[in-house]
């Protein structure tokens, strides 16, 4: 591969793990002609087809494939060098992509990103939210800020924040229904069910002092998104179990009320990386970062 360029397979593997070249020229922040353009290139340069296009589809070749594998290999290569060389000299560079969800992504996570990106302006950093659990090594992050404890054994994962999710309704779904007072209670409650991320939908799994106990719930609401059931939940539609971070200023303001305090359920804040990147330099200053920014907003674990 003398004469290939790095920029090129880098376009490859994005292509490959996004299945498309609108795709990839979304992540890559260049248009589909472009990357069509320097996939060309790269089939010329190497004398091989890497894609079988079609009007609907792009399909890898076997010849693809075997390129995809070295250039991922050639890369993450690179990249450990030039880690490598920052930590020597203690100022981190390069790309730096990251994940985390809807609602804490976007309210704690964002800032605390445009701060990073402040203090070490060598860094090149793509953030992006999904409210689906992310295949960090698959699709190529190489962090996810995420909330819940269920981590795969073969990712490090290093605490951010302690958190726990809450019962909560507001005082005028109160005044209607009352509240329940047991766990079993709910079940007979109008409860607004998010699929969010590792949420199972309709069943939520508590701990309290007998250990964990499980409660199948329903309502005539559910959603994708925790803000949007927060609010349905202060508009008085239903009983809402949501993050002890997010629910705080609405416990604080009366809109909501805590229910069952004697449930809660874990979900601390993990920063998730792949083994490879564990003496990753820009990996290490964006978690510490994260820590301490957290610390001194009094979230910190």
């Amino acid at each position: 591969m003398n004469n290939v360029e790095n920029s090129d397979l880098r376009v490859l593997v994005a292509v490959v793990r996004k299945g498309g070249f609108s795709a990839a020229a979304a992540e890559l922040g260049m248009s589909p002609a472009f990357v069509s353009k320097r996939i060309g290139i790269l089939e010329e340069s190497l004398g091989v087809q890497l894609f079988e296009r079609s009007t609907r589809r792009v399909t890898i070749t076997d010849d693809g494939e075997q390129v995809y594998g070295r250039a991922q290999r050639i890369l993450e290569q690179l990249d450990d060098m030039v880690d490598e060389l920052q930590q020597r000299h203690s100022e981190p560079a390069g790309r730096l992509r990251i994940c985390s969800s809807f609602g804490f992504g976007r309210k704690v996570v964002a800032p605390v990103i445009a701060q990073l990106a402040a203090s070490h302006p060598r860094l090149q950093i793509r953030f992006e939210v999904f409210d689906r659990l992310v295949d960090t090594v698959a699709e190529g992050f190489d962090l996810d800020v995420r909330i819940g404890d269920d981590i795969a054994p073969q990712m490090v994962a290093r605490k951010l924040m302690d958190n726990h999710r809450i019962l909560c309704a507001s005082p005028a779904y109160l005044a209607r229904h009352g509240a329940p007072r047991v766990l079993a209670d709910l079940a007979g409650h109008q409860c607004l069910a998010i699929k969010e991320r590792d949420h199972p939908l309709g069943t939520w799994r508590l701990h309290g002092r007998h250990g964990e106990e499980t409660v199948r719930v329903a309502g005539a609401l559910s959603t994708n998104h925790g803000e949007i059931a927060l609010r349905w939940a202060e508009e008085g539609a239903g009983i809402v179990l949501r993050s002890q971070w997010d629910a705080r200023a609405y416990l604080e303001s009366g809109a909501l009320v805590q229910l069952l305090p004697e449930y809660t359920q874990p979900a601390n804040v993990w920063a998730v990386y792949p083994q490879r990147l564990a003496g990753s330099g820009r990996v290490r200053v964006c978690v510490d970062f994260l820590r301490q920014h957290m610390a001194r907003i009094g979230m910190g674990s």
